[in-house]
């Protein structure tokens, strides 16, 4: 792929999560966990782990972290995303490069170790372990969540044509 079809796949990926970034940012908190969100932008880069690999999935996460924190979020949204975003993102691309893994279990993994690194800086911030009980409630909302963005993901994949990401 020349450079310049390169620039623009990754201008519509990063566009695309960066809209499903403001979209969930407009829905109101429907879950009983306080702050827990699907993680849709994650389908965007699950679709790049498992059609692009790891480092453009990184690079993606990385530059959708950094965008969508500087628009809808705050400062202190973008060390949480980023802190979750690295272990999450991190782990998926090890689990996949095993094979041993399916994209659902990679995906609800990532989501398990999002909640685990956003747990990490809130202890962080508040110099004290005490938030550790709530990574018990956010382990069910990773699984929930993971599984969703994995099964979305599975299916973008299936239904995506390889020409699209080509090299």
């Amino acid at each position: 792929m020349n450079r310049g079809k390169k620039v623009a796949l990754y201008g519509v990926i990063v566009a695309t999560a960066l809209a499903l970034g403001y979209l969930e940012s407009l829905l109101p908190p429907f879950f009983v966990i306080p702050g827990m969100k699907l993680g849709l932008t994650n389908v965007v880069v699950l679709v790049v782990l498992y059609r692009m690999g790891g480092k453009s999935a990184l690079a993606v996460n990385g530059l959708r972290i950094l965008l969508v924190s500087f628009l809808f979020g705050s400062g202190m949204s973008f060390w949480y995303s980023l802190a979750g975003g690295l272990l999450s993102g991190i782990s998926m691309i090890l689990l996949k490069r095993t094979g041993k893994f399916h994209i659902v279990t990679v995906s609800v993994a990532g989501g398990v170790l999002h909640n685990v690194g956003q747990i990490l800086v809130a202890m962080a911030v508040l110099r004290t372990a005490a938030v550790g009980w709530y990574l018990l409630v956010l382990w069910f909302a990773g699984l929930f969540a993971g599984a969703l963005v994995g099964v979305l993901g599975a299916f973008l994949c299936a239904r995506l044509s390889p020409k699209i990401f080509d090299k």
